[in-house]
């Protein structure tokens, strides 16, 4: 049997951490040969699933039945019969990932759920507390996607897998090469598909705070690990706003959601970096009533 995990989800992953416990190794073959499968097409074909899954027809079908009935994955009948991923089954093989890479232990409650990922609570097998990012760019339309992330824009047709797989990849890239430099970002410990395991992520966005003690200290070290990220690791966070940034209980703050980063050298790198700079200046501006210029952060960083 698998190693089972323990979970008191009540939201998204829901379903997948559900389905976890009860998931054999055939069941997780009969996944990944689908996963192969659905790279050359949009649904895996009933076929072709055996053979990749190195298992019987008698043995594959009963499982596919078993995966249908958990929500895990979905059945097609056109021009052949065919079996699609749901969120739920590509879930399942990234937490089984994680658990064989001895990364995850436990599941917690959710931290966040919005329209592009979902946050947990985890804990790793050492007992040390973690937040678990799913990816869920299939929740907006491709058209949405493609407007606002560039790099999915850059590509043809993608499926909703392959998006949240690709800012998955992003993200962690981006955290790894900023955490080294000292800019206040979680811990990247581990990627796999769309799911990202990173350090313990603890407060409020900055749009939902009320009040902040010292709203000139907090714009000040905001700024700064913007200013780190650029001439240190060479980084733009590239959609900085009040909602991708949390004040934690310490009043330190913490950046999040990088994976539409772009590096130094990126033809609109300065539009970027201007453009997150003025978004988090506007913010304190109309939110506190400063009275700070952009233009005088931007010469700072850009110094």
């Amino acid at each position: 049997m698998v190693p089972s995990l323990l979970f008191t989800l009540m939201s998204a992953a829901d379903m997948a951490v559900q389905a976890f416990r009860q998931l054999e190794p055939p069941d997780f073959r009969v996944l990944l040969a689908m996963e192969l499968a659905m790279k050359g097409h949009e649904y895996a074909p009933e076929k072709t699933i055996p053979k990749l899954a190195n298992l019987s027809f008698r043995e594959t079908e009963y499982r596919l039945s078993h995966l249908s009935k958990m929500g895990l994955i979905r059945r097609w009948k056109g021009p052949y019969v065919g079996y699609i991923l749901n969120t739920a089954g590509y879930d399942c093989l990234a937490i089984n990932a994680h658990v064989k890479a001895g990364v995850l232990q436990a599941f917690g409650k959710p931290l966040g759920v919005g329209k592009e990922a979902d946050v947990y609570d985890a804990l790793t097998p050492g007992g040390k507390r973690v937040a678990v990012k799913f990816h869920r760019l299939g929740r907006v339309s491709f058209r949405q996607t493609r407007r606002v992330r560039g790099y999915v824009a850059e590509l043809p047709h993608v499926s909703w897998l392959y998006q949240s797989r690709l800012a998955a990849e992003r993200e962690f890239e981006a955290l790894k090469s900023v955490y080294p430099c000292g800019v206040s970002v979680p811990e990247p410990i581990n990627q796999n598909r769309h799911v990202i395991v990173m350090g313990m992520i603890e407060g409020v966005e900055l749009y939902r705070c009320p009040e902040i003690q010292k709203p000139q200290e907090v714009l000040d070290e905001i700024l700064l690990n913007v200013k780190r990220a650029y001439v240190k690791a060479e980084v733009i966070h590239a959609d900085l706003s009040e909602f991708n940034v949390i004040l934690k209980p310490d009043q330190h703050t913490l950046i999040i959601d990088w994976p539409q980063f772009v590096k130094r050298d990126h033809p609109d790198a300065e539009r970027l970096l201007t453009r997150d700079i003025r978004n988090i200046i506007q913010f304190f501006k109309r939110k506190f009533g400063m009275r700070v210029s952009y233009k005088d952060y931007l010469a700072q960083v850009l110094g």
